[in-house]
């Protein structure tokens, strides 16, 4: 079992297949019109988010890994519109622009929650140059380990033998979700993830699960493919490779909307695996991914923080480490429910006595405290080479295991300026002997009617002196 999910920072995936738009019209359902026995819908919010292959790079960039999607789309407003979404979402674009085509866009209406009708505007197969396709993932090859297809069977993927040959050439791994009925196309790839009805679709009817072992096995030898990942729903996933399978049962507790796990579950194990990680570790993950994502409506991506809480199997939340979208979102609740928060922030490289009196100062200035990490490049710059002793994560998982810290989360810069301008807390805390005004965002801050206090560190506790009485002991 992982003790904790890796940095996804140095991942460097290419995404090719199926892109498309996923539209959402939700509003209120309060009649039947009388011109049909339908319910009428009055639209209240139009929503636009990526669909298909754009979905799994727009997981894989929210984790925090380098991705470029290859796809095609038409030159109209859906394709702008999808270009848009995957560039301010980190995602580097290639997609072919075919001025002929009409991009794919799945138009759901959907009220109480619930999606009434999809409609969907596509022409398929697509007709574009798939010489064009093929060069430009040529040319992205060298700056990745992995490559994910992404086949919807809208026909972006209909050279796919020739994408895997390229691949396999260059030694990159390659994982693929798999569509239609001749997984022949997908021979040699490195993984395949099925779910257990186009499993079956293909393989035929299992009845057992040592039927589902052996035909998992039959179709391994027939691709010459090494793992193949069976996602079961509810029963969880199955790895199936050639002497061994493993089972993990599924994580989700409320099923909200399966639209996208697929992608997002492919992606994890994709960014996993360009991190190093061996088969099971990513099939851990991706089940987690799987089972966050299902809870949400729609189309959606998750994020580290968010993977970091399931595998600790955080009830709520609404508590400990979180990423800054998250935590702008739950400060804005807690001031609208009249909460005074109070932040602090430090490196927090070894916690000791004084960290924490500290921080139970700080705690009992207000209602809620929220402790700001510096992610570990800031701590070199500010502390040497060879700080931090303890990685960013593990200092996150030990600050929010503290009572009296609510929300931990990361920045990168060397202070906390930005991060202080843009949540503007109640009160900024600060240790040492500094002034209010010394304090960087303290002027948002204070701007915004809030105040700075500064407390007094604890004497002869700090990180370096432990630092220097190991040494001592060390050298003894």
């Amino acid at each position: 079992m992982l003790a904790t999910t890796p940095e996804f920072s140095s991942a460097s995936v290419l995404v090719v297949g199926d892109v498309m738009l996923d539209r959402y019209w939700s509003g209120k359902a309060g009649r039947i019109s009388p011109e049909a026995p339908v319910p009428v819908v009055q639209v209240k919010n139009i929503e636009d988010r990526v669909g298909g292959a754009a979905n799994v790079a727009l997981n894989i960039a929210k984790l925090g890994g380098k991705v470029t999607l290859l796809g095609v789309v038409g030159d109209d407003e859906e394709g702008r519109i999808i270009k848009q979404l995957l560039e301010t979402g980190g995602v580097r674009c290639e997609l072919i622009v075919v001025p002929s085509l009409r991009s794919i866009c799945k138009l759901r209406i959907i009220a109480r929650n619930q999606q009434l009708i999809r409609i969907d505007f596509e022409e398929t197969p697509l007709d574009f140059d798939t010489a064009k396709l093929a060069n430009r993932f040529a040319e992205h090859l060298a700056s990745h380990n992995v490559a994910v297809f992404s086949d919807y069977g809208k026909g972006t993927l209909r050279q796919v033998q020739e994408l895997i040959a390229l691949a396999k050439k260059q030694q990159i791994k390659v994982l693929i979700d798999p569509k239609g009925l001749d997984y022949q196309n997908y021979a040699f790839a490195d993984l395949i993830t099925p779910n257990l009805s186009e499993f079956q679709a293909v393989m035929g009817a299992c009845e057992s699960e040592e039927q589902l072992l052996a035909k998992g096995r039959e179709l391994l030898t027939r691709l010459q493919i090494p793992n193949l990942l069976i996602t079961r729903g509810e029963a969880g996933m199955t790895l199936i490779q050639q002497n061994r399978e493993l089972t993990i049962s599924a994580q989700a507790k409320d099923v909200f909307d399966v639209t996208g796990a697929g992608d997002t579950v492919i992606a994890v194990v994709a960014a996993s695996i360009s991190v190093g990680m061996d088969w099971r570790d990513a099939m851990y993950l991706g089940n987690l991914a799987g089972g966050i994502v299902v809870g949400k409506l729609g189309t959606s991506t998750v994020s580290r923080e968010e993977l970091i809480r399931a595998m600790h199997g955080e009830k709520s939340a609404q508590y400990g480490i979180v990423s800054e979208e998250e935590l702008s979102r739950i400060l804005a609740m807690a001031k609208v429910n009249g909460e005074k928060i109070i932040m602090t922030n430090g490196c927090f490289d070894i916690l000791h006595i004084g960290h924490i009196t500290y921080l139970e100062q700080a705690r009992a200035l207000g209602d809620r405290l929220c402790v700001a990490v510096n992610a570990d490049e800031s701590v070199k710059k500010l502390k040497g080479n060879s700080r931090p002793i303890n990685g960013l994560q593990e200092r996150m998982a030990i600050l929010s295991a503290l009572s009296c810290v609510d929300w931990v989360v990361a920045f990168s810069e060397e202070t906390p300026e930005r991060l202080y301008c843009r949540l503007l807390p109640d009160v900024i805390v600060k240790g040492g002997d500094y002034l209010p005004e010394q304090v960087v965002g303290g002027d948002c801050v204070i701007q915004a009617g809030g105040e700075v206090k500064i407390l007094p560190f604890v004497e002869g506790h700090s990180t370096t002196n432990l630092i220097e009485k190991s040494k001592l002991s060390a050298d003894q």
